[in-house]
């Protein structure tokens, strides 16, 4: 019941917080521009950043700036490894194929989350799509397609009557579009990804331009998640 739980705790949450602010940071963050983000005051921030650092979660730079630390990344992988494991060669194919960045997205609370990403190997322009990288699930192609997983009662209340019409009508292909809805210019088809015993998931891909037919990459992405599925036990 509510009033049994414990207290959350102010600092373990501002120090999650300050890896979250780094991680959507194109640059590495003064310890000034990381308390302005935390709405902290400037030797909280240093407080928490050297308890960060001791850890290994966050580095500074001969200046002095903060970013995230190698430790991240040890992390970063041990988040559904068999998942993981699976799906990087599938990923991976996939990108060299199609000349896309192919990645995996999954459902944390209402965002969509990257959670690997492969970038093609020859491709003369790719776009990148870092591991971390989030949005809400109502935008984009993997959102759509994780929402196809998800029961309408569930979906955020800012789902819009377009949105869930849109959700409903692509369902039975099996795979979902978008183009301008997180990224201006960029295209994004997906597919669900259901396993046996996990949140929704998708695999996605995102690029300016292709020749290929948005049908022909979903099908081409179907045919991964399935092996996924199959290796998964799903």
């Amino acid at each position: 019941m509510a009033e049994e739980r414990a207290p959350a705790s102010q600092t373990l949450s501002r120090g999650i917080r300050i890896l979250e602010v780094l991680a959507d940071a194109r640059e590495a963050l003064t310890i000034d521009e990381v308390a302005q983000r935390l709405a902290v005051h400037r030797s909280v921030a240093y407080r928490l950043l050297r308890t960060l650092e001791d850890h290994g979660l966050v580095t500074r730079d001969r200046d002095g700036r903060a970013m995230l630390g190698a430790r991240m990344a040890a992390l970063a992988a041990g988040v559904a490894h068999d998942l993981q494991a699976e799906a990087l060669p599938e990923l991976t194919d996939i990108a060299n194929e199609l000349g896309m960045t192919c990645f995996l997205a999954v459902l944390d609370h209402d965002e969509c989350v990257t959670l690997a990403s492969v970038e093609p190997r020859h491709a003369v322009a790719s776009v990148a799509q870092r591991p971390g990288t989030r949005h809400p699930v109502t935008r984009g192609a993997p959102g759509k397609a994780i929402l196809s997983l998800v029961p309408p009662a569930a979906w955020p209340a800012d789902v819009d009557a377009h949105l869930r019409s849109e959700v409903t009508d692509a369902a039975p292909r099996g795979w979902f579009e978008s183009h301008d809805e997180v990224v201006p210019s960029l295209r994004a088809v997906a597919v669900p990804l259901e396993l046996r015993g996990r949140g929704p998931a998708a695999i996605s891909v995102v690029y300016l331009a292709s020749p290929h037919e948005p049908g022909e990459i979903g099908a081409r992405l179907a045919r991964s998640a399935a092996v996924v599925r199959a290796a998964l036990g799903g």
